[in-house]
Protein backbone atom coordinates (compact mmCIF):
# COMPACT_ATOMS: atom_id res chain seq x y z
CA UNK A 1 0.00 0.00 0.00
CA UNK A 2 4.64 2.61 -1.20
CA UNK A 3 8.14 2.88 0.34
CA UNK A 4 8.69 -0.58 2.00
CA UNK A 5 5.09 -1.36 3.65
CA UNK A 6 5.12 -2.33 6.84
CA UNK A 7 4.07 -5.71 7.09
CA UNK A 8 6.20 -8.44 8.88
CA UNK A 9 7.42 -10.46 5.53
CA UNK A 10 10.06 -10.21 3.67
CA UNK A 11 9.96 -8.18 0.32
CA UNK A 12 11.16 -8.27 -3.24
CA UNK A 13 10.41 -5.29 -5.82
CA UNK A 14 7.44 -2.84 -4.30
CA UNK A 15 4.85 -4.29 -7.67
CA UNK A 16 5.91 -7.70 -7.01
CA UNK A 17 5.33 -7.51 -2.99
CA UNK A 18 2.00 -5.19 -3.35
CA UNK A 19 0.77 -7.82 -5.42
CA UNK A 20 1.84 -10.99 -3.38
CA UNK A 21 0.18 -9.36 -0.27
CA UNK A 22 -3.16 -8.62 -2.24
CA UNK A 23 -3.72 -12.43 -3.31
CA UNK A 24 -2.19 -13.57 0.14
CA UNK A 25 -3.90 -11.84 2.43
CA UNK A 26 -7.33 -13.37 0.55
CA UNK A 27 -6.03 -16.78 0.07
CA UNK A 28 -5.28 -16.70 3.96
CA UNK A 29 -8.64 -15.47 4.73
CA UNK A 30 -10.13 -18.72 2.52
CA UNK A 31 -8.03 -21.20 4.92
CA UNK A 32 -8.44 -19.90 8.09
CA UNK A 33 -12.13 -19.18 7.14
CA UNK A 34 -13.57 -22.23 8.94
CA UNK A 35 -11.94 -22.21 12.26
CA UNK A 36 -13.11 -18.49 12.84
CA UNK A 37 -16.75 -19.11 12.38
CA UNK A 38 -18.81 -19.80 15.40
CA UNK A 39 -16.27 -19.29 18.11
CA UNK A 40 -18.42 -16.45 20.37
CA UNK A 41 -18.49 -16.68 23.84
CA UNK A 42 -15.92 -16.18 26.52
CA UNK A 43 -15.54 -15.23 30.09
CA UNK A 44 -17.10 -11.86 31.22
CA UNK A 45 -14.81 -9.06 33.33
CA UNK A 46 -15.93 -5.97 34.19
CA UNK A 47 -19.67 -5.15 33.48
CA UNK A 48 -19.93 -1.74 34.93
CA UNK A 49 -17.36 1.07 33.60
CA UNK A 50 -14.74 2.31 35.44
CA UNK A 51 -12.52 5.13 33.62
CA UNK A 52 -10.10 5.34 36.78
CA UNK A 53 -10.02 1.03 36.78
CA UNK A 54 -6.28 -0.88 35.77
CA UNK A 55 -6.36 -2.25 32.51
CA UNK A 56 -4.08 -4.14 30.95
CA UNK A 57 -4.70 -4.60 26.68
CA UNK A 58 -3.06 -6.77 24.15
CA UNK A 59 -2.28 -4.92 20.89
CA UNK A 60 -1.18 -6.82 17.67
CA UNK A 61 0.88 -5.07 15.51
CA UNK A 62 1.39 -6.56 12.55
CA UNK A 63 4.68 -4.75 11.92
CA UNK A 64 8.03 -5.00 12.21
CA UNK A 65 11.53 -3.25 12.41
CA UNK A 66 11.10 0.46 12.12
CA UNK A 67 7.34 0.81 12.08
CA UNK A 68 7.34 -1.45 15.37
CA UNK A 69 8.95 0.89 16.56
CA UNK A 70 6.75 3.70 16.07
CA UNK A 71 3.84 2.02 16.38
CA UNK A 72 5.71 0.82 20.78
CA UNK A 73 6.59 4.35 20.95
CA UNK A 74 3.23 5.31 20.33
CA UNK A 75 1.80 2.49 23.37
CA UNK A 76 4.91 4.41 25.05
CA UNK A 77 3.20 7.84 25.03
CA UNK A 78 -0.54 6.46 25.51
CA UNK A 79 0.64 4.78 28.49
CA UNK A 80 2.02 8.17 30.12
CA UNK A 81 -1.34 9.90 29.40
CA UNK A 82 -3.58 7.23 31.29
CA UNK A 83 -1.36 5.71 33.75
CA UNK A 84 -4.00 3.14 35.06
CA UNK A 85 -3.79 1.82 31.10
CA UNK A 86 -1.26 -0.53 30.34
CA UNK A 87 -0.76 -2.25 26.68
CA UNK A 88 1.36 -5.88 26.02
CA UNK A 89 2.32 -4.16 22.44
CA UNK A 90 3.88 -7.14 19.81
CA UNK A 91 3.59 -8.37 16.27
CA UNK A 92 1.57 -10.36 17.01
CA UNK A 93 2.71 -13.19 14.69
CA UNK A 94 5.88 -14.63 12.92
CA UNK A 95 4.28 -12.44 9.86
CA UNK A 96 1.52 -10.57 9.18
CA UNK A 97 -0.36 -13.78 7.25
CA UNK A 98 -0.28 -15.66 10.06
CA UNK A 99 -2.03 -13.00 11.99
CA UNK A 100 -5.10 -14.64 10.97
CA UNK A 101 -4.36 -17.99 12.04
CA UNK A 102 -3.54 -16.59 15.41
CA UNK A 103 -6.48 -14.90 16.05
CA UNK A 104 -8.10 -18.22 15.20
CA UNK A 105 -6.40 -20.15 17.60
CA UNK A 106 -6.51 -17.34 20.28
CA UNK A 107 -9.81 -17.52 19.81
CA UNK A 108 -10.50 -20.97 21.15
CA UNK A 109 -7.95 -20.63 23.49
CA UNK A 110 -9.58 -17.15 25.11
CA UNK A 111 -6.64 -15.28 24.59
CA UNK A 112 -7.08 -13.31 21.70
CA UNK A 113 -5.68 -9.42 21.87
CA UNK A 114 -7.90 -6.20 22.39
CA UNK A 115 -6.69 -4.61 19.02
CA UNK A 116 -4.96 -6.32 16.26
CA UNK A 117 -3.68 -5.24 12.66
CA UNK A 118 -5.92 -7.15 10.04
CA UNK A 119 -5.53 -7.19 5.89
CA UNK A 120 -9.02 -5.77 4.90
CA UNK A 121 -9.92 -8.97 2.75
CA UNK A 122 -10.38 -10.41 6.54
CA UNK A 123 -12.91 -7.96 7.55
CA UNK A 124 -16.09 -9.95 6.72
CA UNK A 125 -15.19 -13.06 8.29
CA UNK A 126 -13.38 -10.85 11.62
CA UNK A 127 -17.13 -9.52 11.92
CA UNK A 128 -18.59 -13.04 11.48
CA UNK A 129 -16.36 -14.40 14.12
CA UNK A 130 -18.59 -12.85 16.76
CA UNK A 131 -15.64 -11.20 18.38
CA UNK A 132 -15.08 -8.28 17.28
CA UNK A 133 -16.95 -5.26 18.96
CA UNK A 134 -19.16 -2.88 17.36
CA UNK A 135 -18.15 0.38 17.75
CA UNK A 136 -20.53 1.91 14.67
CA UNK A 137 -22.16 4.23 17.66
CA UNK A 138 -18.58 6.04 18.64
CA UNK A 139 -17.43 6.84 15.33
CA UNK A 140 -20.55 8.74 14.85
CA UNK A 141 -19.51 11.22 17.50
CA UNK A 142 -18.31 14.77 15.80
CA UNK A 143 -14.85 14.83 17.46
CA UNK A 144 -14.19 11.56 15.98
CA UNK A 145 -14.49 12.92 12.17
CA UNK A 146 -15.04 9.63 10.94
CA UNK A 147 -15.67 11.13 7.16
CA UNK A 148 -12.04 12.47 7.02
CA UNK A 149 -11.18 8.35 6.53
CA UNK A 150 -11.87 7.48 2.52
CA UNK A 151 -15.33 6.28 1.67
CA UNK A 152 -13.30 2.45 0.94
CA UNK A 153 -11.69 2.67 4.50
CA UNK A 154 -14.63 3.26 6.02
CA UNK A 155 -16.51 0.53 4.15
CA UNK A 156 -13.97 -1.97 5.12
CA UNK A 157 -14.57 -1.69 8.42
CA UNK A 158 -17.97 -1.80 7.80
CA UNK A 159 -18.20 -5.31 5.99
CA UNK A 160 -21.55 -5.96 6.29
CA UNK A 161 -22.96 -2.60 6.72
CA UNK A 162 -24.19 -3.37 10.14
CA UNK A 163 -20.84 -3.21 12.38
CA UNK A 164 -18.01 -0.93 12.68
CA UNK A 165 -15.32 -3.73 13.71
CA UNK A 166 -12.76 -0.86 14.21
CA UNK A 167 -10.35 1.75 12.26
CA UNK A 168 -8.89 1.92 9.11
CA UNK A 169 -4.96 1.39 9.57
CA UNK A 170 -3.23 1.72 6.20
CA UNK A 171 -4.85 3.40 3.04
CA UNK A 172 -3.55 3.12 -0.37
CA UNK A 173 -5.20 3.93 -3.97
CA UNK A 174 -3.76 3.13 -7.73
CA UNK A 175 -3.56 6.78 -9.47
CA UNK A 176 -1.92 7.39 -13.43
CA UNK A 177 1.63 7.68 -12.90
CA UNK A 178 3.35 9.16 -16.94
CA UNK A 179 6.77 9.25 -17.77
CA UNK A 180 7.42 12.26 -18.62
CA UNK A 181 10.71 11.67 -21.28
CA UNK A 182 8.61 9.19 -22.96
CA UNK A 183 5.84 11.70 -23.42
CA UNK A 184 7.97 14.58 -24.73
CA UNK A 185 10.39 12.67 -27.03
CA UNK A 186 6.72 11.53 -28.58
CA UNK A 187 5.52 15.06 -28.39
CA UNK A 188 2.46 13.76 -26.67
CA UNK A 189 0.94 16.19 -23.86
CA UNK A 190 0.74 15.49 -20.41
CA UNK A 191 -2.72 13.60 -18.62
CA UNK A 192 -4.68 15.83 -17.05
CA UNK A 193 -7.07 15.51 -14.10
CA UNK A 194 -9.90 15.87 -16.80
CA UNK A 195 -9.02 12.93 -19.17
CA UNK A 196 -11.29 10.53 -20.08
CA UNK A 197 -10.40 6.90 -21.35
CA UNK A 198 -10.39 8.13 -24.64
CA UNK A 199 -7.83 10.52 -24.25
CA UNK A 200 -6.19 7.46 -22.55
CA UNK A 201 -6.04 5.74 -25.63
CA UNK A 202 -5.26 7.94 -28.18
CA UNK A 203 -2.07 8.88 -26.17
CA UNK A 204 -1.07 5.40 -25.60
CA UNK A 205 -1.60 4.83 -29.34
CA UNK A 206 0.57 7.80 -29.74
CA UNK A 207 3.07 6.68 -27.18
CA UNK A 208 3.73 3.35 -28.38
CA UNK A 209 6.93 2.80 -31.38
CA UNK A 210 7.18 -0.60 -31.63
CA UNK A 211 11.30 0.52 -32.94
CA UNK A 212 12.01 1.14 -30.12
CA UNK A 213 9.88 -1.02 -28.33
CA UNK A 214 7.98 1.27 -26.61
CA UNK A 215 4.85 1.21 -25.37
CA UNK A 216 1.77 3.43 -24.16
CA UNK A 217 0.45 1.39 -20.97
CA UNK A 218 1.23 -1.93 -19.40
CA UNK A 219 -1.48 -4.39 -17.68
CA UNK A 220 -0.58 -7.92 -15.48
CA UNK A 221 -1.47 -10.66 -17.74
CA UNK A 222 -0.43 -13.18 -14.79
CA UNK A 223 -3.99 -13.86 -13.44
CA UNK A 224 -3.19 -12.54 -9.86
CA UNK A 225 -5.21 -9.98 -8.05
CA UNK A 226 -2.53 -7.84 -9.91
CA UNK A 227 -4.46 -8.33 -12.71
CA UNK A 228 -8.46 -8.37 -11.19
CA UNK A 229 -7.58 -5.11 -9.16
CA UNK A 230 -6.47 -3.32 -12.33
CA UNK A 231 -9.79 -3.70 -13.74
CA UNK A 232 -12.45 -2.59 -11.11
CA UNK A 233 -11.92 0.90 -11.61
CA UNK A 234 -12.98 0.59 -15.07
CA UNK A 235 -16.37 -1.63 -14.06
CA UNK A 236 -17.19 1.09 -11.13
CA UNK A 237 -16.40 4.00 -13.19
CA UNK A 238 -19.16 2.46 -15.97
CA UNK A 239 -21.37 1.96 -13.27
CA UNK A 240 -21.12 -1.97 -12.72
CA UNK A 241 -20.97 -4.01 -9.74
CA UNK A 242 -18.54 -6.90 -8.40
CA UNK A 243 -20.80 -8.98 -6.53
CA UNK A 244 -24.28 -8.83 -5.78
CA UNK A 245 -25.49 -7.32 -1.80
CA UNK A 246 -25.76 -9.93 -0.63
CA UNK A 247 -22.25 -11.63 -1.83
CA UNK A 248 -23.84 -14.44 -3.81
CA UNK A 249 -23.84 -13.63 -7.19
CA UNK A 250 -20.66 -12.32 -9.13
CA UNK A 251 -22.11 -9.38 -11.08
CA UNK A 252 -18.91 -8.19 -13.15
CA UNK A 253 -20.22 -9.91 -16.40
CA UNK A 254 -22.61 -7.19 -16.75
CA UNK A 255 -22.86 -4.66 -19.76
CA UNK A 256 -20.43 -2.43 -17.63
CA UNK A 257 -17.79 -5.32 -17.84
CA UNK A 258 -18.06 -5.90 -20.61
CA UNK A 259 -17.64 -2.92 -22.16
CA UNK A 260 -14.75 -2.52 -19.91
CA UNK A 261 -12.74 -5.72 -20.75
CA UNK A 262 -13.66 -4.88 -24.98
CA UNK A 263 -11.89 -1.05 -24.18
CA UNK A 264 -8.79 -2.99 -22.65
CA UNK A 265 -8.65 -5.35 -25.13
CA UNK A 266 -9.03 -2.99 -28.25
CA UNK A 267 -5.65 -1.23 -26.55
CA UNK A 268 -4.06 -4.42 -26.32
CA UNK A 269 -4.71 -6.24 -29.54
CA UNK A 270 -5.84 -3.66 -31.85
CA UNK A 271 -4.20 -0.76 -31.09
CA UNK A 272 -1.03 -2.76 -29.66
CA UNK A 273 -0.10 0.06 -27.22
CA UNK A 274 -0.24 -2.13 -23.66
CA UNK A 275 2.78 -4.06 -22.51
CA UNK A 276 1.56 -7.21 -21.37
CA UNK A 277 3.66 -8.47 -18.17
CA UNK A 278 3.27 -11.70 -17.23
CA UNK A 279 4.79 -11.73 -13.87
CA UNK A 280 3.91 -8.58 -12.33
CA UNK A 281 7.46 -7.19 -12.02
CA UNK A 282 8.42 -6.25 -15.34
CA UNK A 283 6.36 -3.64 -16.00
CA UNK A 284 7.46 -1.03 -13.06
CA UNK A 285 11.01 -1.46 -14.05
CA UNK A 286 10.06 -0.54 -17.84
CA UNK A 287 8.20 2.22 -16.40
CA UNK A 288 11.04 3.53 -15.00
CA UNK A 289 13.61 3.04 -17.53
CA UNK A 290 11.63 5.16 -20.34
CA UNK A 291 9.87 2.12 -21.95
CA UNK A 292 6.52 2.48 -20.88
CA UNK A 293 4.53 5.37 -21.14
CA UNK A 294 1.96 5.23 -18.40
CA UNK A 295 1.45 2.95 -15.68
CA UNK A 296 -1.46 2.63 -13.05
CA UNK A 297 -0.26 2.01 -9.45
CA UNK A 298 0.24 3.52 -6.37
CA UNK A 299 2.50 4.70 -3.30
CA UNK A 300 4.93 1.64 -3.25
CA UNK A 301 5.88 2.50 -6.37
CA UNK A 302 7.64 5.88 -6.22
CA UNK A 303 10.83 5.22 -4.17
CA UNK A 304 11.92 3.09 -6.55
CA UNK A 305 11.10 6.03 -9.49
CA UNK A 306 13.42 8.19 -7.41
CA UNK A 307 16.12 5.84 -6.73
CA UNK A 308 16.50 5.36 -10.63
CA UNK A 309 15.85 9.02 -11.34
CA UNK A 310 13.00 8.57 -13.61
CA UNK A 311 11.04 11.80 -14.58
CA UNK A 312 7.58 11.60 -13.91
CA UNK A 313 4.32 12.78 -13.09
CA UNK A 314 0.58 11.51 -11.45
CA UNK A 315 -2.50 12.31 -11.87
CA UNK A 316 -6.31 10.93 -11.06
CA UNK A 317 -7.83 7.81 -13.36
CA UNK A 318 -8.82 8.55 -16.17
CA UNK A 319 -12.99 8.84 -15.91
CA UNK A 320 -15.60 7.81 -17.43
CA UNK A 321 -18.60 10.78 -17.86
CA UNK A 322 -16.54 13.36 -14.65
CA UNK A 323 -16.07 9.62 -12.31
CA UNK A 324 -12.37 9.18 -11.80
CA UNK A 325 -13.15 6.31 -9.26
CA UNK A 326 -10.27 4.26 -8.19
CA UNK A 327 -8.84 1.00 -6.17
CA UNK A 328 -8.01 0.82 -2.63
CA UNK A 329 -7.19 -1.73 -0.24
CA UNK A 330 -6.87 -0.66 3.11
CA UNK A 331 -6.15 -2.77 6.30
CA UNK A 332 -7.71 -2.30 9.85
CA UNK A 333 -7.28 -2.04 13.60
CA UNK A 334 -9.72 -4.25 14.73
CA UNK A 335 -11.21 -4.28 18.00
CA UNK A 336 -12.27 -7.11 19.79
CA UNK A 337 -14.54 -8.10 22.54
CA UNK A 338 -13.84 -9.79 25.83
CA UNK A 339 -16.67 -8.82 27.68
CA UNK A 340 -15.56 -6.17 30.01
CA UNK A 341 -16.24 -2.59 29.80
CA UNK A 342 -13.29 -1.26 31.23
CA UNK A 343 -11.47 -3.02 28.27
CA UNK A 344 -13.91 -2.26 25.41
CA UNK A 345 -13.68 1.70 26.69
CA UNK A 346 -9.98 1.94 26.45
CA UNK A 347 -9.48 -0.50 23.18
CA UNK A 348 -11.66 2.16 21.39
CA UNK A 349 -10.11 5.05 23.10
CA UNK A 350 -6.93 3.96 22.43
CA UNK A 351 -7.52 3.43 18.68
CA UNK A 352 -9.43 6.40 18.28
CA UNK A 353 -5.79 8.15 19.67
CA UNK A 354 -4.08 6.14 17.15
CA UNK A 355 -6.00 6.82 14.25
CA UNK A 356 -5.95 10.91 15.25
CA UNK A 357 -4.09 13.19 12.72
CA UNK A 358 -1.68 14.04 15.27
CA UNK A 359 -0.51 10.56 16.10
CA UNK A 360 -0.73 9.22 12.57
CA UNK A 361 1.42 12.12 11.38
CA UNK A 362 4.09 9.97 13.73
CA UNK A 363 3.18 6.63 12.12
CA UNK A 364 1.76 5.98 8.54
CA UNK A 365 3.03 10.00 7.50
CA UNK A 366 6.53 9.11 8.94
CA UNK A 367 6.72 5.98 8.16
CA UNK A 368 6.47 7.26 4.17
CA UNK A 369 2.39 5.10 3.75
CA UNK A 370 -0.32 7.98 2.90
CA UNK A 371 -1.92 9.93 5.81
CA UNK A 372 -4.93 8.16 6.88
CA UNK A 373 -6.73 11.28 7.12
CA UNK A 374 -7.81 13.77 4.28
CA UNK A 375 -6.83 16.42 7.19
CA UNK A 376 -3.43 15.65 6.95
CA UNK A 377 -2.77 16.32 3.40
CA UNK A 378 -1.61 20.02 4.19
CA UNK A 379 0.30 19.63 7.09
CA UNK A 380 4.15 20.04 7.02
CA UNK A 381 4.91 16.90 7.64
CA UNK A 382 3.08 15.42 5.34
CA UNK A 383 4.49 18.20 2.49
CA UNK A 384 7.83 16.96 3.70
CA UNK A 385 7.20 13.43 2.80
CA UNK A 386 5.97 15.01 -0.78
CA UNK A 387 9.19 16.87 -1.42
CA UNK A 388 11.17 13.62 -1.45
CA UNK A 389 8.56 11.47 -3.48
CA UNK A 390 6.79 13.61 -5.53
CA UNK A 391 2.63 12.42 -6.54
CA UNK A 392 2.42 11.49 -3.11
CA UNK A 393 0.31 14.37 -2.31
CA UNK A 394 -1.85 13.88 -5.54
CA UNK A 395 -2.39 10.48 -4.52
CA UNK A 396 -3.57 11.11 -0.73
CA UNK A 397 -5.61 13.42 -2.39
CA UNK A 398 -6.96 10.96 -4.95
CA UNK A 399 -8.60 8.88 -1.83
CA UNK A 400 -11.41 11.03 -2.31
CA UNK A 401 -11.97 8.75 -5.52
CA UNK A 402 -11.85 5.83 -3.40
CA UNK A 403 -15.31 4.84 -2.88
CA UNK A 404 -15.84 1.83 -3.04
CA UNK A 405 -14.41 -1.37 -1.18
CA UNK A 406 -13.36 -4.81 -2.53
CA UNK A 407 -15.48 -7.65 -1.23
CA UNK A 408 -13.94 -9.19 1.96
CA UNK A 409 -15.78 -12.68 1.58
CA UNK A 410 -13.77 -15.95 1.48
CA UNK A 411 -15.16 -16.04 -2.00
CA UNK A 412 -13.63 -13.35 -3.35
CA UNK A 413 -10.57 -15.71 -3.58
CA UNK A 414 -11.90 -18.03 -6.23
CA UNK A 415 -13.90 -14.76 -8.01
CA UNK A 416 -10.60 -13.01 -8.17
CA UNK A 417 -8.19 -16.14 -9.99
CA UNK A 418 -11.68 -16.53 -11.99
CA UNK A 419 -11.78 -12.96 -13.53
CA UNK A 420 -8.24 -12.47 -13.45
CA UNK A 421 -7.87 -15.91 -15.99
CA UNK A 422 -10.50 -14.42 -18.29
CA UNK A 423 -8.62 -10.73 -18.28
CA UNK A 424 -5.34 -12.44 -19.10
CA UNK A 425 -6.88 -14.45 -22.25
CA UNK A 426 -8.77 -11.87 -23.45
CA UNK A 427 -6.00 -9.49 -23.34
CA UNK A 428 -3.78 -11.60 -25.24
CA UNK A 429 -5.90 -11.89 -27.69
CA UNK A 430 -7.99 -15.48 -26.83
CA UNK A 431 -11.31 -15.12 -26.38
CA UNK A 432 -14.53 -12.67 -26.65
CA UNK A 433 -15.00 -10.29 -23.94
CA UNK A 434 -18.55 -11.25 -22.65
CA UNK A 435 -18.30 -14.93 -23.00
CA UNK A 436 -14.55 -15.03 -21.36
CA UNK A 437 -16.39 -12.94 -18.16
CA UNK A 438 -20.15 -15.27 -18.36
CA UNK A 439 -17.74 -17.79 -17.80
CA UNK A 440 -15.70 -16.88 -15.54
CA UNK A 441 -18.65 -15.50 -13.59
CA UNK A 442 -19.96 -18.85 -12.93
CA UNK A 443 -16.61 -19.99 -11.82
CA UNK A 444 -16.85 -17.04 -9.40
CA UNK A 445 -20.80 -17.98 -8.16
CA UNK A 446 -19.23 -21.75 -7.10
CA UNK A 447 -16.86 -19.66 -4.90
CA UNK A 448 -18.84 -17.73 -3.40
CA UNK A 449 -21.55 -20.44 -2.90
CA UNK A 450 -18.84 -22.36 -0.44
CA UNK A 451 -18.67 -19.31 2.17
Amino acid sequence: MFPPRSTIHASTSPHARRARRLITATAVLAAGALALSGCAGGSSGATTLDKDAKVKLTFWTGQADAAQQILTGLVDDFEKLHPNVTIDVSSGAPSTEDLLQKLSASFAGGNYPDVSYAFGSWASRLEASGRTLDITDQVAEPDVKWDEFSEAARKTVQPTGEKTIGFPAVVDNISLLYNTTVFDAAGVDYPTADWTWDDFREASKQLTDPATNTYGYAYSVSGSEETTWQFWPHLWQNGGSIISDDAKTAEFASDAGVDALTFLRDMAVDDKSVYLDQTDTKFGDLFASDRIGMITSGPWQLSTLQTKGTKYGVTVLPGTDGDHQTVSGPDVWALFDHKDKNREYWAYEFTKWLTDSEQDLKWNVAYGNLPLRSSEIDTPEFQAQVEQLPGLDVMAENGVNAKQARPTVPGYVGLSEAIGKAISSVLQGQGDPKQALEDAAKTADDALAED
